[in-house]
């Protein structure tokens, strides 16, 4: 730094300065300091200012799988906001939810140096992992059911199903029925429990629930079995991939949607709208759940304390053409035409 401040003809506070980001020092002088830096190969140390300062400006972010567009969309969105407040992100995948893979995780980002954690898991993966941070180290999880006793940030996952659900009851059809998600998802479950839920509010029968696991060769099975399935005019799939294989299942045994059938996804991936015909689903803003976790872990870090609060981003139901009025209701509304 002395050497940089002797080259540039200033003071090593300016050096300073400038190597911190500094406004307070003029254009035309922070122009001579950098160009003295490049000319010496200076390079300000991070561990050094970290120390002097006490925070690292890093935030570890904890994720599986990376596969999930919803955590892959959430993540680039922490990356990008963090980057933007200055601060760089340091990312552990955990290949599988085991209590030893989440132990390791969390053991391997005590080593590093972060200032806060971002959990994007079920909350009791990490209870059951008995996961112990560093004094100190603030932490967000995404999961709507982490209680008071952490930080939360979500999107509103049981709103959303109702929405979708209340769609097809208000459209005129008799009941709904739900291809689900894996049983040992949180997600899964709390879906399938809103719409069971949401039909029983309405006075309605609650079909059987057909399992699924995400994928759209699942949708596509359980698109078979619900065709021959007497009554069934209207179906939540508890995401977008599995709506996709129920809408090629329903095309293949000659049913048409949505006027025989109507199909309702979850999450709205950026081809939703290009389905054949397009889905009617429920939009989640990962950007924003992304962008809500580092603004939550930042005013944690800023005031030095836990903030245990439950943020959760409303979700959006995006009509497109997949829903309709089921035939009989519409032959009936014309018939009362005068």
């Amino acid at each position: 730094m002395v050497d940089v401040a002797v080259l540039a003809g200033v003071s090593t506070q300016t050096v300073s300065r400038v190597a911190n980001g500094s406004r307070d020092v003029r254009a035309a002088t922070r122009r001579h300091v950098i160009a003295a830096m490049n000319e010496l190969g200076y390079r300000p140390n991070s561990a050094a200012r970290a120390l002097k300062r006490g925070t690292f400006r890093t935030i570890g972010v904890i994720t599986f799988p990376l596969s999930s567009q919803g955590n892959m969309r959430t993540l680039e969105a922490i990356a990008l906001h963090a980057a933007r407040q200055d601060f760089a992100i340091t990312l552990i995948p955990v290949t599988a939810p085991t209590q030893a893979g989440i132990q390791g995780a969390f053991s391997r980002l005590g080593e590093l140096a972060v200032d806060a954690v971002i959990a994007i898991m079920e909350v009791h993966l990490l209870e059951a992992a008995t996961v112990t941070l560093p004094p100190g180290v603030k932490i967000v999880v995404v999961d709507a059911d982490a209680g008071d006793q952490y930080s939360v940030v979500d999107m509103d996952q049981a709103d959303g199903t109702r929405k979708a659900v209340q769609h097809l009851l208000d459209l005129g059809h008799e009941t709904v029925w739900h291809v689900a998600g894996p049983k040992e998802s949180v997600t899964s479950e709390r879906r399938a429990a809103a719409w069971s839920t949401t039909l029983s509010a309405a006075g309605r029968p609650v079909p059987p629930v057909i399992r699924g696991d995400w994928s759209a060769d699942s949708g596509y099975a359980a698109g078979l079995r619900l065709a021959d399935e007497t009554g069934c005019t209207a179906v939540f799939a508890a995401n977008d991939h599995m709506a996709l294989g129920l809408l090629r299942a329903f095309r293949e045994k000659g049913k048409a949607v949505p006027e025989d059938i109507s199909v309702v996804g979850f999450d709205d991936v950026p081809d939703a709208s290009s389905y054949t015909p397009p889905l009617t689903t429920v939009h989640q803003d990962f950007a924003a759940v992304g962008r809500q976790c580092v603004d939550n872990v930042l005013r944690q870090i800023h005031a030095n304390t836990i903030e245990p609060r439950v943020t959760l981003d409303p979700a959006r139901l995006v009509i497109r053409q997949s829903t309709a009025a089921p035939l009989a209701a519409s032959r009936a509304t014309i018939q009362q035409r005068p």
